[in-house]
């Protein structure tokens, strides 16, 4: 059995689901979406599935998790999920977090993607360098719990890259004029629509938090995360990968 964190008094606990329009649902609610029958080329599986693998694949490498968040949508038959991981050597102001999703449409496969929460404001952000997914063909009851312990074990060292990347962000001054020409170059690569440029611009001159108030590229990150609030959960984790590759190139680290 998976191990249930504490969370610790001292800061804020994360709401995984507090932004982008998803539908928070116990998990008992998960448990009671009926899967569709299979057919000769289509096999779905139960959304909850998914997240007893990759529970018991972090339980074998002694992850434990904190805060759980679920979403439904489309009468049950798209499942998002959200879970806080931590392992002992989490930085003070961001937690570890996975995303997973599965299908009973056909409209995506079965994954999991690797990300981050910031503690002073919830935002949200996935990384590209570590995702699985697999399909819902014949085998897939069969090559799943390989699949997902595979792809947890290599979170280990990948997610310790996060706290470089960070760091990095954090050492980056930024002026006015490059932050702008970032949010232009954000918009040409898919992180955001112009629609959300008035509203990244105001959070990166006016910050909400203090933390924040260095003109630094953590702070354009957080402005372009917090304005990612307003968009789909489903579509964040292609926005923000989109948006480390972007910023991880600009302090070098592509």
């Amino acid at each position: 059995m998976v191990q249930i964190l504490e969370q610790p008094a001292q800061r804020k606990r994360p709401n995984l689901l507090l932004h982008c329009g998803a539908n928070h649902v116990k998990r008992r609610a998960v448990e009671l979406v009926q899967t569709p029958p299979a057919t000769s080329t289509w096999t779905p599986i139960p959304h909850v599935q998914l997240i007893k693998q990759v529970e018991k694949a972090l339980s074998t490498n002694r992850f434990t998790v904190g805060t759980f968040a679920h979403s439904l949508s489309h009468d049950g038959n798209r499942y998002f999920g959200l879970m806080e991981i931590s392992n002992g050597e989490n930085p003070e102001d961001y937690c570890w977090v996975l995303g997973l999703r599965n299908s009973h449409d056909k409209s995506f496969p079965a994954g999991v993607v690797a990300g981050a929460s910031v503690f002073v404001c919830d935002n949200l952000s996935f990384s590209g360098e570590v995702k699985l997914a697999r399909k819902h063909t014949r085998f897939i009851n069969r090559d799943l719990p390989a699949l997902v312990h595979t792809g947890i074990t290599e979170l280990i060292s990948k997610w310790h890259d996060q706290q470089t990347r960070f760091d990095a962000y954090k050492d980056k001054r930024v002026k006015d004029d490059v932050a702008h020409d970032l949010v232009i170059r954000a918009v040409d690569v898919g992180v955001c629509s112009n629609r959300l440029i008035p509203s990244v611009l105001h959070q990166w001159r006016e910050p909400g938090h203090r933390e924040f108030q260095q003109r630094s590229l953590w702070s354009l990150f957080n402005a372009f995360t917090a304005a990612l609030k307003d968009g789909s959960l489903g579509e964040l984790p292609k926005r923000t990968e989109a948006l480390h590759t972007l910023l991880d190139r600009h302090v070098g680290l592509n």
